[in-house]
């Protein structure tokens, strides 16, 4: 259930608030391939099921930043700000890739609200972000986020 708050002023008081889970999102072999066309990272334990099903992991996985590059979509099913004339994804404080995701695997995020300051015409919250695989014993990506929400 997505965490509708009404405005900037209405964030402060989240700090230390768990606001829950996205739905679940399928990551496709397509999907992948995509992501390595554009980045250029065409390795074979993510493109390659063949070989990938003879390697450490059995199958191919996601990469690392792919997974990463999913959690401001993920988040917007776990929080919406309104009443913004604009939000920035201003980057992160610390980032590790725990365990890997499978290529079809079902991935969501939990986010709980780290800190929120203000910034000229807004502010900066800082969200703890765990991406986790359905049925995995631990999670996959472990990373604080920071947006900007501006009036």
């Amino acid at each position: 259930m997505t965490t509708h708050v009404k405005s900037i002023d209405d964030l402060l008081p989240l700090v230390g608030t768990d606001l829950g889970y996205s739905d679940y999102r399928t990551i496709t072999q397509e999907a992948v391939n995509l992501f390595a066309d554009a980045t250029g990272d065409h390795q074979w334990i993510h493109v390659d099921p063949v070989r990938a099903a003879a390697g450490p992991f059995g199958h191919t996985i996601v990469h690392g930043y792919f997974t990463l590059s999913l959690i401001p979509v993920l988040l917007g099913g776990v929080m919406h700000v309104d009443g913004v004339s604009m939000g920035v994804n201003y980057g992160t404080n610390k980032v590790r890739f725990t365990s890997p995701v499978p290529v079809g695997s079902e991935v969501r995020a939990g986010a709980t609200v780290a800190s929120v300051e203000p910034v000229p015409g807004g502010v900066q919250v800082a969200l703890d972000v765990v991406v986790e695989v359905r049925d995995a014993a631990k999670p996959s990506c472990v990373a604080q986020v920071v947006f900007r929400y501006y009036h």
